[in-house]
């Protein structure tokens, strides 16, 4: 039997140093460098623990600009349309005003190719027709104050009237007061003229002569009561006449001015006609402008989101995708909500860009290679979508300019330098999971000395 299955040793029964490879490491100088080598790495090792370690809030975001017109974009159309006939390509540069493509109208009130000169010709029509009435409005203007006028002539003369009227009516009052007293002068002589013809004194022929003349007086004072009364209906026609002219003159300024308002109403309506006309016509021109696609900034074309001949699209619909051409590069990067507190405006970022080659150093930014430096410009108040907080970092002025060819929307690693802290520190923060030490800038303390 072999008696594998027991505890055997061999080194128990075979000497192994007359081995060549046992020699080489059964010798006691080996174990001397390697325990001379952990002391040396123990002391290296402690001594590390002092070196300084600077704190820093690590993030990733990407390539933007550095204000939003600068941003890429896309073109869209106010107006539905359909596309005929495209200007450029993938990849061309345009400058401002510089025609992309051009459509046509899809909806029926606008497929008249006259329309803006119909439009124009309506609103020649409209204004005329405005004319006409202001002109109107002058001539029942004029015919008011020609109807007033002849009021006040025809009042004056009916007062004039009735002014005669009165006089007479005075003066045959006073002829109807002498043909009394011409009766009762008559009626005295006939009486006196017929005693003195009983008494034989005076002839018949004299009492009769006397009788005629009585009756004569009496026949003038009926006649001048005829008279007077003749004279006080005139009085009352001259008031009824007066009364009449002022109706009658009533009526008719009453009229015209009817007519007035109603040409003012329908100069109104024509003015507010002619002004909704304009407006279409204005309307009218911005749209056919519209036909025609433009370039809002000089850049690239980027994409045809529309393409083809004959596509139709609704009002708002992106056409074609455009990036400007001049632009301030920036990095839009994204921190944990317990490092927001950290970040300050101006604060010193170091940034790795994507695809370009870098060599970093957490904690020693200053032998890292291949990183840039930038400085915090805004940071966002309000949590993103990702559940991190938005901030936005410039190109450095202090440091080396970032590559030119890096480009809007490649990827970059960012590092908010902190305080510098021993490297023992940081360990010990790391195991324990605590946060960066609070962090607060010179430059925001000054600041708040100044405020």
């Amino acid at each position: 039997m072999l008696n594998i299955s027991s505890n055997n040793k061999l080194n128990e029964k075979v000497d192994l140093t007359g081995y060549k490879a046992g020699k080489k490491v059964f010798h006691k100088r080996h174990y001397k460098q390697f325990n001379r080598f952990l002391a040396s790495f123990s002391i290296i090792v402690l001594l590390m623990m002092f070196l300084p370690w600077t704190q820093n809030i690590s993030g990733r975001g990407y390539l933007t600009t550095l204000t939003p017109d600068q941003r890429p974009q896309t073109i869209q159309s106010p107006i539905p349309g359909r596309i005929e006939k495209w200007y450029v390509r993938e990849g061309d540069y345009v400058e401002k005003g510089d025609t992309i493509l051009f459509i046509s109208e899809i909806k029926s009130e606008y497929f008249d190719p006259d329309l803006v000169e119909r439009t124009g010709q309506q609103i020649k029509a409209k204004t005329m027709s405005v004319s006409s009435y202001q002109e109107k409005v002058k001539a029942l203007n004029q015919q008011i104050r020609a109807l007033n006028q002849e009021l006040g002539l025809k009042l004056e003369q009916t007062r004039n009237k009735l002014m005669q009227s009165k006089l007479k009516v005075e003066s045959d009052s006073i002829d109807l007061e002498a043909a009394k007293t011409n009766i009762l002068i008559a009626q005295r002589q006939y009486d006196r003229t017929e005693k003195l013809q009983e008494e034989g004194l005076k002839a018949v022929t004299d009492v009769e002569e006397k009788r005629l003349k009585l009756q004569e007086t009496q026949a003038k004072l009926i006649s001048q009561e005829n008279k007077l009364l003749a004279s006080k209906n005139n009085v009352i026609n001259a008031q009824v006449e007066i009364n009449r002219v002022r109706a009658e003159y009533s009526d008719k300024i009453s009229k015209a001015q009817s007519d007035l308002y109603t040409a003012q109403s329908n100069q109104f309506d024509s003015e507010a006609q002619v002004t909704k006309l304009e407006n279409q016509y204005t309307n009218y021109e911005m749209r056919n402008k519209m036909l025609y696609i433009k370039a809002p900034q000089n850049g690239y074309i980027t994409k045809a989101i529309q393409s083809g001949i004959g596509e139709t699209f609704k009002e708002g619909a992106q056409l074609v995708g455009i990036m400007p051409s001049d632009y301030d590069i920036a990095v839009e990067t994204f921190v944990d909500p317990i490092d927001l507190p950290l970040i300050h405006v101006d604060e010193k970022v170091r940034i790795q860009f994507d695809g370009w080659p870098a060599i970093v150093f957490s904690g020693w930014p200053n032998v890292s290679y291949g990183t840039f430096g930038g400085k915090v410009v805004a940071i966002e108040n309000f949590i993103s979508p990702n559940g991190k907080y938005r901030v936005l970092l410039a190109p450095d002025e202090e440091e080396a300019p970032w590559p030119k060819d890096i480009r809007v929307g490649s990827g970059a690693s960012t590092m908010a330098l902190l305080e510098d802290v021993p490297i023992w520190y940081e360990l010990w923060r790391q195991l324990n999971g605590f946060p960066p030490n609070y962090y607060q800038p010179q430059n925001t303390s000054t600041d708040a000395k100044k405020k």
